[in-house]
């Protein structure tokens, strides 16, 4: 499985698959770490990326000791479909 990683110079958690990379723009603030925006490239969508994404960022929030913030639909919607991640959602 290939890695999510955290590109802090670009406040983004990036996943590169087959050469291209699906992303989720992110603010860091006191609270947490607001997931602002979640992209997947055309040729990557329907195969679950998005989703693969969202588990390693927040994978990558949980050992940080922060807590994440829904502030788009995507993100939001995952969260309310893995309620194993309450413990991180601020």
């Amino acid at each position: 499985m290939t890695e999510v990683r955290d590109n802090k110079a670009g406040s983004r958690f990036e996943l590169d698959i087959d050469g291209n990379i699906a992303f989720a723009n992110y603010r860091a603030t006191p609270q947490g770490v607001i997931i602002t925006h979640t992209e997947t490239p055309l040729p990557l969508r329907g195969r679950g990326i998005g989703s693969q994404l969202v588990e390693g960022a927040l994978a990558l929030i949980r050992a940080d000791g922060r807590r994440v913030i829904a502030g788009c639909s995507f993100v939001a919607d995952y969260l309310r479909d893995h309620p194993e991640n309450r413990d991180i959602m601020a």
